[in-house]
């Protein structure tokens, strides 16, 4: 018996989820963050393996509507080091969505869940960001925040004209 049955091409085929972070129903940061990571890494589907890059894509839109509990806008640093002494900078949160954006905010939370493996940076590229509503995977999405979009076939309409005549 083969040791790959139900792994197939199909098996792995990458759904696209939408995450509307405008919605009253959107979670705070951090548990938002751990949802998506758990959609990047594909734990959701039932041929998920920590070894394979399973995950499914991930549209986050209104990311400057973020909510965020507590003190964190002024109290969560963020560092950066360019590899000289002397030379760590610290940013709060806030100047980073000012300055960033929502977005880099949320990326970097997503990031600390996702495992620590050469899988992490294909994880992240995953997952599209924008600040507001508009964004150019339209046609993408199957997924609307858990909701199954159904795909309508387009029909062309000239080429069975012109297949009739």
């Amino acid at each position: 018996m083969s040791q790959t049955i139900g792994k197939t091409r199909l098996a792995y085929s990458r759904a696209w989820h939408h995450v509307s972070l405008a919605s009253p129903s959107c979670p705070s940061l951090g548990r938002l963050a751990s949802r998506i990571a758990i959609l990047l890494q594909g734990k959701h589907k039932p041929i998920w393996d920590p070894s394979t890059d399973c995950g499914d894509y991930v549209v986050a839109t209104s990311c400057h509507d973020m909510l965020i509990t507590g003190k964190k806008k002024e109290q969560k640093l963020y560092y950066k080091q360019t590899t000289r002494p002397g030379a760590l900078k610290s940013m709060n949160m806030e100047s980073m969505m000012r300055k960033w954006g929502g977005g880099e905010v949320l990326k970097r939370a997503v990031r600390g869940m996702l495992p620590k493996n050469r899988l992490r940076d294909k994880r992240l590229d995953r997952l599209k960001v924008f600040e507001g509503e508009a964004h150019p995977y339209k046609a993408n999405l199957v997924k609307l925040d858990g909701r199954t979009r159904r795909i309508e076939p387009e029909v062309k309409t000239e080429v069975i004209k012109q297949m009739s005549v």
